[in-house]
């Protein structure tokens, strides 16, 4: 099918592109794509607000996390610092870092039922191993409970090269999540 401009909805089952047509010039931007690799090329935070974005069903696989968070020593993580899907930690000693509490981290994303966070712990830079806690209506899923020693039951990430872990954090209520490892 050749490439056609619309105005109005499209329905599509190979994809669609979202575009604007300059009207001075007539050139076209092609503003965004969406398919089954969904990306979003020109979305600029101040464009984004609660009431015309839904994001039922939308995965980012592609993830970029403009601002991380450093915690370098045992602490409770802040909800904005795991908002951010990055923490670092460079410490040579032993580190826990506890999650912030249902309450606080749901509030702060404006949770519901369904709502999903990755987070991303990198301790390449450390010298010792951080471990992952979870406060009060945090959950720790299946494996985690039953100290799983690897994969989605590992709350530990090493040091060096191999030390990120990639955690999923799955809300049940606006106010509690579990928490398991994915990578």
């Amino acid at each position: 099918m050749a490439n056609t401009t619309f105005n109005g909805p499209v329905r599509s089952q190979n994809g669609f592109q979202s575009i604007s047509i300059n009207s001075t010039t007539g050139a076209v931007t092609v503003n965004a794509t969406f398919g089954a690799a969904t990306s979003v090329t020109d979305l600029a935070a101040t464009n984004v607000t609660a009431t015309n974005v839904t994001a039922t069903n939308l995965v980012f696989t592609d993830q970029n996390h403009p601002t991380t968070a450093a915690i370098n020593a045992t602490a409770t993580a802040t909800a904005a610092q795991v908002i951010t899907g990055y923490i670092t930690s460079t410490s040579a000693a032993a580190t826990t870092i506890t999650l912030p509490t249902g309450t606080d981290l749901g509030t702060a994303l404006g949770a519901t039922r369904g709502t999903t966070l990755d987070l991303y712990v990198d301790n390449t830079a450390g010298a010792s191993t951080v471990t992952i806690a979870v406060a009060t209506n945090g959950i720790l899923s299946a494996a985690a409970a039953a100290g799983s020693g690897a994969g989605a039951g590992l709350l530990t990430v090493s040091s060096g090269v191999t030390g990120i872990g990639c955690f999923r954090i799955m809300f049940a209520s606006a106010t509690a999540y579990v928490f398991s490892r994915i990578a």
